[in-house]
C-alpha cells in the first residue's frame, strides 16, 4: 500500500471515528459544546475521584457504569489518581443545576455548583460512553458547559385509574433523571381509587382503594360494558418514604397531588357524610368527570382536609402539594343547603367564588405547615389564592393570566403535553383517550407564550408532561405511551431555544435507542 494511500485512509478513518459537535448524542441536548482531540480510554484500573460531599454521586456514577459496561471501578478520594473521573464542586458557576463536563486522554473531570449539577454532568457523561469496540470503551474528548432553560421539569403519573407499584414508580424516577427531569407529580387520589394510606383515616385505603368493577372499552361505546373485578392498591406511609428518598437521590422532588373539591368520589364513598346530600357511592368504575365532590359548606369536610394533609405535608419534604381544583361539578352545591349557606356567610357571589374560597382556605392552612399549593388552572375561577402556583392544562390561557398577575406556572397544555393520547394514526396504536400528540409536536413547543411581556415570561418557571392513565392498564403501555415523546419534553424543558434543531433531534433520538434499551424501556418503535 502506498504511503499516499495509508495516509488517506487513515485520514477517513479518523473523520469517521472522531465525532464532531453535532454528533455529540446527549438528549436533552447541551447549551456549549467544543470537541477537543482524543480520547479518554474507560478500563478496569480508572478509579472514581470524589470529595466526600459528593459520595451519593459517586456511587451513583459506579452502578451506571456497572449497568452499561460491567466495569466496577475503585472509588477514591485521591485527587492525584490518574486515569479518572474526578467529580467536583465549584462554586463559580453561575446555575445551581449547571456543570461542566471534561473529557481528555487523562481525564474526565465533572464539576457542579452543587451535586446536582454534577450529577446532570453524570448523565450526559454516560450518554457519551461508547458501545464496546475491541474491548475498549474511549470516551470521545469534548468540553461542555450546561445548564437547564427552567427550574421546574417535571413528568406526572396517574395511578389512580390504573395502580402501578413502587418499583415502576422507582424505574419511571430513573428515566427522569437519564432526561434531567427534576419533579414528579404524583397523582393519589381520584374518583376511582384513594392511593396513600393515611393513618387518621384507614378506610380510605381499606374502601377507597378497591372499585368493584372496571369500564372495558373507551368512556364513549355503547352500550356501556363492566368486567366485574375487584381492582385497586395503595401505598403505604413506608413504601412513599422509600420513594421520596429514592427520588432524592437522583435530585428530584415528588410532588404529591390530593384532589380538592371535585375527583373526590373515592373518598366520599368512604365517608358519606363529606357528600352535600351524605350519599352511599361507590368509588367510581367509569372514567371522566364524576359529581362525587366535597361538600364545600360542612365544617366537617376542612376538618377532614386538614387532617389528611396534616399527614402528607409531615411525610413529603418538598414545598409544594398540588391540590387539583379541576372539573369540580357545581350541580350538588347549587341544591345543597349547606354550600348556599357559606356563600351567603361569606358574600359570595357565585359557585366559582365558592370554590376559590374553598381552595383559598386550605392554601392557608398549607402555608401554615410551611407548604405551598399547585392547582390546576381552573384555581383561577373565582378568584386565585395568594401565593399559588398555577399548573396550566386547558391550553395556555390559564397560564398567561396567571404570569400577568405575577403567579408562578407551570405550562402542561392540552394536548401538547397530554401523553395519554395516540401518537399516530389510532388504526395502529392501542386503545387511547383520543386526540394526537406527536414527537415533532412535543418538540417544537415553547412554553413561553409570546403574549407575555419580558417582566412576566419569568413567571413561567417550567414545563410537564401528563399521563393519564384511565386507557394505560400495564407498565409496558405506560412506557409505550411516555417514549420517546418524553425524550422531547425533556429538550424542550432543559435546553434554551436557541440550542434546539428539530433534524438534530432525531438524529440523537435514533442513537438514544440503545440508551432506552439499556434502561429496558418499552417504547413506540421510531425512526
Amino acid at each position: 500500500m502506498s504511503k499516499l494511500v495509508f495516509l488517506i485512509l487513515a485520514v477517513m478513518f479518523f473523520s469517521c471515528t472522531q465525532p464532531t459537535t453535532s454528533e455529540v448524542m446527549i438528549i436533552p441536548q447541551v447549551q456549549q459544546t467544543e470537541q477537543l482531540k482524543g480520547f479518554f480510554k474507560l478500563k478496569p484500573t480508572t478509579a472514581i475521584v470524589y470529595s466526600w460531599e459528593l459520595l451519593n454521586e459517586a456511587n451513583l456514577l459506579f452502578n451506571y457504569l456497572d449497568r452499561k459496561t460491567k466495569l466496577q471501578l475503585d472509588q477514591k478520594t485521591d485527587l492525584q489518581s490518574k486515569n479518572a473521573i474526578v467529580l467536583k464542586i465549584d462554586t463559580t458557576i453561575s446555575n445551581n443545576e449547571g456543570y461542566k463536563l471534561h473529557i481528555d486522554n487523562k481525564t474526565v473531570q465533572i464539576t457542579g455548583k452543587t451535586p446536582a449539577g454534577v450529577f446532570y454532568g453524570i448523565q450526559s457523561l454516560m450518554q457519551l460512553v461508547p458501545q464496546r469496540l475491541n474491548g475498549n470503551y474511549l470516551i470521545p474528548a469534548v468540553q461542555i458547559s450546561d445548564e437547564p432553560r427552567f427550574e421546574y421539569r417535571g413528568m406526572h403519573l396517574d395511578v389512580c385509574r390504573h395502580f402501578f407499584d413502587i418499583n415502576f414508580v422507582k424505574k419511571m424516577l430513573d428515566a427522569m433523571a437519564l432526561h434531567k427531569l427534576n419533579r414528579f407529580h404524583w397523582h393519589l387520589t381520584d374518583d376511582q381509587g384513594w392511593r396513600i394510606a393515611i393513618d387518621k383515616y384507614p378506610e380510605l385505603t381499606q374502601i377507597g382503594a378497591w372499585r368493584n368493577s372496571t369500564l372495558i372499552g373507551h368512556a364513549s361505546d355503547r352500550p356501556e360494558r363492566f368486567d366485574s373485578i375487584r381492582y385497586g392498591g395503595f401505598y403505604t406511609k413506608d413504601e412513599i418514604s422509600e420513594v421520596i428518598a429514592y427520588a432524592e437521590k437522583l435530585h428530584i422532588t415528588v410532588i404529591p397531588e390530593i384532589e380538592l373539591p371535585g375527583h373526590s368520589q373515592a373518598a366520599v364513598a368512604t365517608y358519606p357524610y363529606l357528600d352535600c346530600f351524605d350519599q352511599q357511592l361507590e368509588v367510581w368504575n367509569k372514567w371522566g368527570i364524576s359529581e362525587g365532590a366535597f361538600c364545600a359548606g360542612k365544617e366537617s369536610a376542612f376538618d377532614f382536609f386538614e387532617n389528611v394533609l396534616s399527614e402528607v405535608a409531615a411525610l413529603f419534604p418538598g414545598e409544594y402539594i398540588h391540590i387539583g381544583g379541576d372539573e369540580c361539578l357545581k350541580n350538588n352545591w347549587q341544591k345543597c343547603p349547606h354550600c348556599q349557606a357559606r356563600m351567603k356567610a361569606e358574600n359570595l357571589a357565585n359557585e366559582h367564588e365558592l370554590q376559590s374560597y374553598f381552595i383559598q382556605r386550605i392554601e392557608k392552612f398549607l402555608n401554615s405547615k410551611g407548604k405551598k399549593i399547585i392547582g390546576w388552572d381552573e384555581i383561577l375561577e373565582g378568584g386565585l389564592a395568594e401565593n399559588a402556583t398555577v399548573m396550566s392544562w386547558r391550553g395556555e390561557q390559564g397560564g398567561i393570566a396567571a404570569a400577568k398577575m405575577h403567579h408562578n406556572v407551570i405550562m402542561t397544555p392540552n394536548p401538547i403535553c397530554y401523553f395519554d393520547h395516540y401518537q399516530g394514526d389510532k388504526k395502529n396504536e392501542p386503545l387511547a383517550i383520543g386526540g394526537l400528540t406527536t414527537v415533532d409536536e412535543v418538540y417544537e413547543y415553547n412554553p413561553v407564550p409570546s403574549e407575555l411581556a419580558d417582566n412576566e415570561q419569568k413567571y413561567i418557571i417550567g414545563v410537564q408532561s401528563n399521563l393519564w392513565t384511565e386507557y394505560i392498564p400495564t407498565t409496558a403501555h405506560a412506557e409505550y405511551m411516555l417514549f420517546p415523546r418524553l425524550c422531547a419534553l425533556s429538550e424542550i424543558a432543559w435546553t434554551f431555544n436557541e440550542n434546539k434543531n428539530y433534524e438534530n433531534f432525531m438524529q440523537r433520538l435514533v442513537n438514544h435507542k440503545n440508551t432506552l434499551e439499556l434502561y429496558e424501556l418499552n417504547y413506540k418503535p421510531y425512526n
